[in-house]
């Protein structure tokens, strides 16, 4: 079985699309992780939504990308990724991707693109707290790289809904860091919405309560590189009627907020 980081490489090279044609469609293929997770993570399909658009506009970058889960997906199976093309122009393209596998559709997205231009840009600059030590370091098990934090998720006492993580990956094409950043924004936001909940943390899923992520939802606002520090900044302003909420940050070292996200989910506890 490969590493855990060349085992990701290797589901974000997908099979290059067909031509597009008259209608606008191409279809790609993607392998899945190696993992003895039950499913698969949805930090792969994002990914592999952004490489697919990626693959379709290469003149572009992704804006942003929303993301519906539509079932559980079969790590034993491909999946392919049916794009649509909507409309593209010189600065603007609208995809729509579909994950399918034999069962159904897996997950669907709503991709926007957007050429590279100048302009205006400025933008309200956080304070952000200073990079952990090395001791801070942490194994977050599907992210494949360093990351670091001050905050225990596994904890079962109870804190603010509010989670810091740093992160940092080997060196690696660029051209990549929208997936691998979308991947890792998928991994930590319900652990986030239950640290207030006394005597309950992320690793009770399945047996004090049932969680999966129903939406997500990123943005990109500047070109970035994942082989130097950036910090997700994330927290969960509300859980209720049997879901909950959180969205975050990607900042790099020096502020620059490079990326937004959000997330809704699954969360259910029994009676």
């Amino acid at each position: 079985m490969p590493d855990l980081w060349t085992d990701l490489l290797g589901c974000l090279d997908l099979e290059a699309p067909a031509d597009a044609g008259a209608n606008g469609h191409a279809v790609l293929r993607g392998r899945n992780q190696e993992l003895s997770y039950h499913r698969i993570f949805g930090g792969q399909l994002l990914a592999q939504f952004l490489r697919a658009a990626c693959l379709t506009c290469p003149d572009k970058a992704v804006k942003s990308v929303h993301t519906l889960f539509a079932k559980e997906g079969n790590a034993d199976e491909p999946v392919c990724y049916e794009v649509t093309k909507h409309h593209e122009g010189r600065s603007f393209a609208g995809l729509s991707i579909i994950a399918r596998q034999a069962h159904g559709v897996a997950a669907t997205a709503s991709v926007s693109m957007h050429a590279p231009e100048a302009g205006l840009d400025r933008q309200t600059a956080p304070v952000l707290p200073s990079l952990p030590k090395d001791e801070h370091r942490i194994e977050l098990g599907l992210i494949p790289w360093e990351t670091r934090t001050t905050t225990d998720l596994d904890a079962r006492e109870s804190g603010w809904p509010e989670f810091d993580l740093w992160m940092r990956t080997p060196a690696v094409d660029p051209g990549l860091a929208p997936a691998l950043v979308a991947y890792a924004t998928d991994l930590s936001l319900i652990g986030t919405a239950l640290r207030p909940v006394e005597g309950v943390s992320q690793r009770d899923a399945g047996k004090a309560f049932t969680s999966a992520v129903t939406s997500h939802t990123v943005w990109f606002h500047r070109p970035f590189r994942t082989d130097g520090w950036l910090l997700l900044r994330q927290h969960s302003p509300v859980v209720a009627h049997g879901r909950c909420f959180g969205r975050g940050d990607v900042l790099t070292e020096d502020a620059s907020l490079v990326a937004s996200y959000a997330q809704e989910a699954l969360l259910r506890f029994p009676g």
